[in-house]
């Protein structure tokens, strides 16, 4: 299925593959994404919708198989704080639903910040703009893209880290 985010691609002449899986509504979590496509879940890229407060929006671009630290990202975009946009803004926000978030063809364009770790594969994988749908691609392309929507791009250190200690 042609997407908007596909043909952004290809409105840039960005090679991708397009690659398509069955949805479970009830699951739409990275990592089984990942499973159904055939790629690692730290090779699969959720695009979340995140807010700064009223009117202030960025994309955070992370791996499957990790957690956004808003301390992180509120940092990196000079945020006093972040935390997810409320689920029922995201559509009318982006113009797609939960689970088929991308940066390309959103209704608006907010300034992106991905995990520094997305340029460590030759391929990543993010949403095509549909649930059952995912855009394979060069890291490098996936910059080149993003930074054609004219906002700031940014990669930055996005999750939290997997051996936190636990103080008394």
């Amino acid at each position: 299925m042609k997407t908007n985010g596909a043909r952004f691609l290809e409105s840039l002449g960005i090679p991708f593959e397009l690659r398509e899986y069955e949805v479970d509504p009830e699951d739409l979590s990275a990592i089984t994404v990942a499973r159904k496509i055939g790629m690692p879940a730290e090779q699969v890229f959720k695009t979340l919708l995140i807010t700064g407060g009223p009117g202030i929006y960025r994309f955070a671009v992370v791996p499957g198989d990790a957690e956004l630290d808003f301390k992180k990202l509120a940092r990196a975009a000079g945020l006093r704080k972040a935390e997810m946009a409320p689920l029922k803004d995201v559509q009318p926000l982006t113009g797609y639903i939960r689970g088929g978030v991308t940066l390309f063809g959103a209704r608006k364009a907010y300034p992106v910040y991905i995990d520094e770790t997305a340029i460590l594969f030759d391929t990543i994988s993010v949403s095509a703009g549909a649930r059952g749908t995912q855009l394979l691609l060069a890291p490098g392309d996936y910059l080149r893209a993003a930074q054609a929507m004219e906002v700031e791009v940014q990669l930055a250190d996005l999750t939290k880290s997997a051996s936190v200690e636990q103080r008394p």
